[in-house]
């Protein structure tokens, strides 16, 4: 139940009320639903999207994915879809998991450690063998 005194709960009760008028099924709304309707690519489908199709001297698909994993983290782990998402993509690009830990623990440095333990916690739930199915 929200508190209409909050001003943040009160726009986002509106905001809900607002969306189920157009569409009641958005009652049931789960942004966390969409990571599963995302497919993990093939490695070859993310070399010619984002690899060294277009520039065959510059960084594989595996290195673009770690440095956005990175990038994500030094976000403060927020984006937790995109997180798991990324590093299911990177481990189908060859990504080992200590590459992705290391990649993780580095960003730490610079982020500070509860930025840095959300996307260990949210790497380690993507690379479990039933992560492809979804959360």
């Amino acid at each position: 139940m929200s508190d209409q005194n909050n001003p943040f709960e009160a726009m986002l009760s509106m905001s809900r009320d607002w969306a189920r008028s157009i569409n009641p099924a958005l009652e049931s709304f789960s942004p966390s639903a969409f990571e599963s309707l995302w497919p993990t690519m093939p490695k070859e489908a993310m070399e010619a999207v984002m690899g060294k199709t277009f520039n065959p001297d510059g960084l594989d698909a595996k290195t673009k994915l770690l440095l956005t994993l990175g990038a994500l983290t030094m976000l403060g782990a927020q984006a937790e879809p995109q997180i798991r998402l990324t590093v299911r993509h990177a481990i189908e690009a060859g990504a080992t998991k200590q590459e992705i830990a290391e990649t993780i623990a580095v960003m730490g440095v610079f982020c500070g450690v509860p930025a840095m333990s959300r996307a260990m916690e949210l790497a380690n739930a993507a690379m479990k063998p039933d992560a492809e199915a979804g959360e």
